[in-house]
């Protein structure tokens, strides 16, 4: 998911219309037990704003290893994160000498990045406060004890300020408890949305995280090729998103949010859109289409108040998948699994 400048200051005023109007007080805070606090913590976007912005950098490094050594697969899916149970990993990767494998984790529980040869050798960098520049350095030793290369293009993506990572003395913070807080909710989105991803028989994409845009996502195809995507993404090349955007898809994912935002919030858009989509509505209550962005909008807080949070994004993800299906004449008797055998 990549949303411009203007875009995201529009999805603020929208989830902040949300909070005006009431929802989220009406919500009975009896129903967020300690269990479901533990499993959906609260995560205000301002208080780790400049942790998730040093993050997103770290990612988007350790992310761009994958792209350098993964062959291609449709849809830039070989460069994606995926959720484990301790953090984020590249999952295995050819190291490029035809022999070895190895593999880059980021693990939020003990706050390490750790480097695994397949001939038994071992790297980490800590996960602490410090300037992107000193963690890109820390990571090119760590792989370079390892007899490994990164040979990526040092700059980061789809940012409106991408300050190479050499360069970059900026953004140096690390609060671990925010780390920690945001990884348990992808960590459980992530289960959601792959009950979510059991409810279709059509090419779906696996829930995965990509760090060009710091987002979970999973994407549902029609079978049909799409117009020439026009690209546009900050600091991006345009093949990028036509190679994304090659088929016509729905996608839905999690973000953290962006300034003017509270917090993370949950997102589902068509490509093309169809006519129609936007006057559509989605459920829960809570969830609506913001104009800018093009996208149907879900505030996290819809979910982690609610008093089932699973049933909440899975109606939400169908109701927007159901939108994207029936405008867009999916053909949904060869494509959806009957709701009875839903998992």
């Amino acid at each position: 998911m990549s949303s411009s400048v203007v875009a995201r200051k529009d999805a603020a005023t929208f989830l902040e219309g949300r909070l005006r109007d009431g929802y989220l007080a009406s919500v009975p805070s009896s129903i967020n037990t300690a269990d479901t606090a533990a499993r959906w913590p609260d995560l205000p976007l301002a208080p780790w704003q400049d942790t998730y912005t040093t993050l997103h950098m770290w990612t988007q490094i350790v992310g761009k290893t994958r792209l350098a050594h993964a062959p291609m697969v449709n849809h830039w899916w070989q460069v994606a994160l995926y959720v484990t149970p301790r953090g984020l990993t590249t999952s295995s990767m050819p190291a490029g000498d035809g022999a070895r494998s190895f593999s880059v984790d980021f693990d939020f529980i003990s706050h390490e990045l750790d480097v695994q040869s397949s001939d038994g050798r071992t790297a980490n960098v800590q996960l602490e406060p410090q300037a992107v520049s000193a963690f890109y350095a820390a990571y090119l030793e760590a792989l370079r004890s390892l007899d490994l290369s990164a040979d990526i293009h040092p700059v980061p993506v789809e940012v409106e300020v991408a300050i190479p990572f050499a360069d970059d003395h900026e953004h140096t913070a690390y609060d671990a408890n925010s780390a920690h807080a945001w990884w348990v909710i992808l960590r459980e989105a992530h289960r959601v949305l792959e009950r979510f991803r059991g409810r279709f028989f059509g090419k779906s994409s696996p829930t995965h995280f990509f760090w060009g845009s710091f987002d979970l996502a999973q994407t549902r195809f029609s079978g049909r090729r799409a117009p020439r995507h026009g690209g546009g993404a900050p600091n991006c090349p345009d093949y990028v998103m036509v190679e994304a955007y090659s088929h016509e898809c729905c996608s839905l994912g999690l973000w953290p949010g962006s300034p003017g935002m509270a917090g993370p919030a949950f997102y589902a858009y068509a490509y093309p859109e169809p006519a129609g989509y936007a006057a559509r509505g989605v459920r829960p209550r809570g969830a609506g289409y913001v104009d800018a962005m093009r996208e149907f909008v879900m505030p996290y807080d819809v979910v982690r108040l609610a008093s089932s949070p699973d049933d909440a994004i899975l109606d939400f993800a169908q109701s927007a998948y159901e939108a994207a299906a029936e405008l867009g004449n999916w053909d949904r008797a060869a494509l959806d699994r009957p709701a009875s055998e839903w998992p």
